[in-house]
C-alpha cells in the first residue's frame, strides 16, 4: 500500500465537518455514517481510507467494484459496499452478490429483478429508492407522486428490504428544498434513512436529517473523468 497522507488527512478533515455539521444541527455523532465514494479510484487508494479506518465505500458501477473489492473485502471483512450508481437489470444478480446496500432502486423492472436475484442468492442487501426530487428527465429515479404506489411495490409485491430513500438535487437548484423533501417522503412512509448530500452539500444535508452521506471528492480529489462532484 503506497502512503499517501493527503487522503488520510481529507478523510480526517471530513470527518470532522460531519462531526461539526451533526453538533450544530443538535444531533449526536455516530447518527451519520459516511460513504466514500470510490469509484475510479485504484485499490491502493481504497486501502489507504481502510487503513484509516474507513469501512463504508460506494460504487457507481458493478464491473469496476468486482474487480477491486473482493480483495479488499478479503483484508477487511467488515467493510461495506453501496452501490450508489444506476444498476441495469442484467446486472442483479452481480449486484446483490457484491454490495451490502443498493441504493439506487429506481423502477418496477429493477426491483423484480432485485427480488429474483435475492431469491436465488438468499442474500439481502438494504435497498435505498432514489427519488428523483426534481423530477429531471435526464435524471434516474422515481418521481415523488409515484413513490407511494412504487413502495408498495417493492415491500409487498416483492418483499425487498427498503430501509431508506436517496436524491440527487438539481445542480442549479438550493439543495435544501430537496433535501427537506425526501426527509418528509420518508417519515410519511416510515422510512429511517435518509442518502443525501455529496461534497459540496453534505453538510446541508445534514441539518436537514440525513443519515447517509455519499463523499468522494472531498476525500479522494478530483478524478479524471469525473463530470459531478460526489
Amino acid at each position: 500500500m503506497t502512503a499517501n497522507p493527503i487522503l488520510a488527512a481529507n478523510l480526517s478533515a471530513v470527518r470532522a465537518r460531519v462531526s461539526a455539521a451533526l453538533r450544530r444541527a443538535g444531533r449526536r455523532d455516530g447518527e451519520v455514517t459516511l460513504v466514500a465514494v470510490s469509484k475510479t479510484q485504484p485499490a491502493d487508494m481504497v486501502r489507504v481510507a481502510l487503513a484509516a479506518g474507513q469501512r463504508e465505500f460506494g460504487e457507481n458501477r458493478v464491473q469496476e467494484a468486482a474487480a477491486k473489492f473482493p480483495a479488499l473485502r478479503a483484508e477487511y471483512p467488515d467493510l461495506r459496499l453501496h452501490l450508489v450508481g444506476p444498476l441495469q437489470t442484467n446486472k442483479a444478480v452481480d449486484a446483490v452478490e457484491l454490495f451490502d446496500v443498493i441504493q439506487s432502486l429506481d423502477r418496477p423492472k429493477l426491483a423484480a429483478s432485485l427480488a429474483g436475484a435475492m431469491s436465488k442468492l438468499q442474500r439481502r442487501p438494504d435497498c435505498y429508492i432514489q427519488v428523483n426530487t426534481g423530477v429531471e428527465p435526464q435524471k434516474a429515479g422515481i418521481a415523488p407522486a409515484l413513490l407511494a404506489d412504487f413502495l408498495r411495490e417493492c415491500r409487498d409485491r416483492h418483499g425487498l428490504p427498503i430501509v431508506g430513500l436517496m436524491c440527487i438535487p438539481p445542480l442549479e437548484q438550493p439543495p435544501e428544498l430537496h433535501f427537506a423533501q425526501l426527509r418528509d417522503l420518508a417519515r410519511r412512509h416510515g422510512l429511517v434513512r435518509l442518502s443525501m448530500g455529496m461534497s459540496g452539500d453534505f453538510e446541508i444535508a445534514i441539518a436537514q436529517g440525513a443519515t447517509d452521506v455519499r463523499v468522494g471528492t472531498a476525500i479522494f480529489g478530483q478524478r479524471v473523468s469525473a463530470t459531478a462532484k460526489v
